[in-house]
């Protein structure tokens, strides 16, 4: 079994102006052969998904798409989502409960916020070649926006092992973010796959798992700062075999007028930066001129 798994998509703002007159395969761009090579695809959804809503107060940045590009994840054949995160509530409680039937009526999994804290900590799981695949979505960001027993929200949890939210996140899987990415592998996780900082950092391989510290933006709108690159990423094929992770391949993207591109002359440079990171963390990755990528061996 493949999986192929992306960082941050947001379809707002521009991206959003641009599918009122581009096909909804538009944000994929040339990646899409890419994610058609693997049996299940993930993404951390960096917006809300509704026709309206007002802006959450005192927020400076707000992501919202219309609820017709749930066709754009349906595009690029998104099979779960993550909405743990900083901008699912960008546009209030009534637009993320609009998302969520939304989300579930298109056949598209999600995780990492919901109506209660109940749903919110559900993981999101799906069977694939015969293996059951589990996805659990936390985050650290907006307290405020923590689901409560009865009320709706993020699976806010913070990195720390002391607390009680972390003890019962290791649970769900059978004070930093090194130490809990272990703590997590740990618990059972095969895979760790971060978001948010909208750089990419490095991976670690712990115990035959690997752990992405951050997968990077993969399609946004956002000004490029030049000394990050935060247009940089990767779309992360991951191959299972017996029910556990043997090889991790990393194909250099670029966002370019407002949609992925598989990077091209600039590629090896992309690589390079993540073989640094990735060095510093004791993981040796190997260039693969033939495909284009990094590669991990797992096993």
């Amino acid at each position: 079994m493949r999986i192929a798994l992306v960082g941050d998509v947001m379809l707002g703002r521009l991206v959003d102006e641009r599918l009122r007159h581009e096909g909804p395969a538009h944000p994929w761009g040339d990646a899409l052969p890419l994610l058609a090579q693997a049996d299940l695809r993930f993404a951390n959804l960096e917006c809300v998904l509704a026709d309206d809503g007002p802006p959450w107060p005192g927020k400076r940045f707000h992501f919202r798409s219309d609820r017709k590009n749930v066709a754009s994840l349906e595009a690029a054949g998104v099979d779960v989502v993550s909405l743990a995160n900083d901008h699912v509530l960008d546009h209030g409680v009534e637009a993320m409960r609009e998302m969520l039937p939304l989300l579930d009526e298109h056949g598209i999994l999600h995780t990492g916020a919901g109506p209660d804290a109940e749903a919110a900590r559900r993981p999101a799981v799906c069977t694939r070649a015969g293996t059951a695949v589990g996805f659990l979505a936390f985050t650290d960001n907006e307290p405020g926006w923590a689901a409560g027993p009865a009320s709706p929200g993020v699976h806010h949890v913070p990195v720390d092992l002391a607390d009680d939210r972390a003890r019962d996140l290791l649970q769900l899987v059978p004070p930093e973010h090194r130490a809990f990415a272990h703590a997590l592998v740990e618990a059972g996780a095969d895979v760790v796959f971060g978001h948010s900082p909208h750089v990419f950092r490095g991976v670690e391989v712990h115990h035959g798992r690997p752990v992405v510290y951050g997968a990077g933006d993969f399609v946004d709108d956002y000004a490029v700062r030049p000394d990050e690159r935060n247009d940089q990423s990767f779309v992360f094929l991951l191959d299972v075999r017996d029910g556990l992770p043997r090889r991790l391949r990393l194909h250099p993207t670029v966002i370019e007028d407002l949609r992925a591109r598989t990077a091209t002359a600039e590629a090896r440079g992309i690589a390079r930066r993540m073989e640094r990171l990735s060095a510093a963390l004791g993981t040796r990755c190997t260039w693969r001129d033939d495909e284009q990528c990094l590669d991990l061996a797992l096993d």
